[in-house]
């Protein structure tokens, strides 16, 4: 048979993964959603019970909230939830004119584990001693209420992120990830947070980077 020549239009995807140091610059504030308030509103919508007007707070003690604020790995570290990188890489790119869309497809950030309670969540090793946070906060009608999180104030971690060589260098990667430590920021209080101004939380300087193996 004849064999004939084929254009190839589409180019086969070429990836690149590297490691890189966050060391953080204030405190690391994280407030997962309580599983525990998750089993209530599921109970609430199997039942079919309208929730009532006139709620009674259930008693719970600060430490059982503070353990509750936190994600812990199947292994027993504690970390926090790895899309907070990879939400923060794609919000930086509004900074420097880069299509947002196009970083969706093009970076990845590889988990160190999995939670422990809920193993569909993807989860970044914190480097740090976690400490109980309280505050005063307002809910939606104005009313205070003490709101009790897991702060990591001497944090570090290593975050390895994998991107599509053809959109990304590695140092643009490298400065998308400089521009989240000092404009985005992760977890609760962050500059980019979508509620406020932040608290000045969640920042972090960029050390030491190296290409690794995907």
């Amino acid at each position: 048979m004849k064999q004939t020549a084929q254009a190839v239009a589409i180019k086969g995807p070429a990836f690149q993964t590297a490691e890189f140091q966050i060391i953080g610059n204030a405190p690391l504030v994280i407030h997962r959603f309580s599983a525990k308030t998750k089993k209530q509103m599921k109970d609430k919508m199997e039942t079919g019970k309208a929730a009532s007007s006139k709620k009674t707070r259930e008693a719970k003690a600060t430490d059982e909230l503070y353990t509750e604020a936190k994600y812990v790995s199947a292994e027993g570290w504690e970390g926090f939830n790895a899309s907070a990188i990879r939400n923060a890489m794609i919000s930086a790119c509004r900074l420097v004119g880069f299509k947002m869309t196009l970083a969706k497809l093009s970076i990845m950030v590889i988990a160190d584990g999995w939670d422990k309670e809920e193993p569909q969540i993807p989860l970044i090793k914190i480097d740090g001693k976690s400490v109980k946070q309280e505050d005063i906060a307002r809910v939606e009608t104005g009313q205070p209420y003490v709101t009790v999180r897991a702060a990591y104030h001497q944090w570090k971690a290593k975050v390895r992120i994998r991107w599509d060589s053809d959109q990304f260098t590695i140092q643009d990667i490298s400065n998308l990830l400089m521009r989240v430590g000092m404009q985005v920021g992760i977890g609760e209080g962050r500059p980019d947070s979508k509620k406020s101004a932040g608290m000045g939380w969640g920042t972090f300087d960029l050390g030491s980077s190296k290409e690794v193996k995907a």
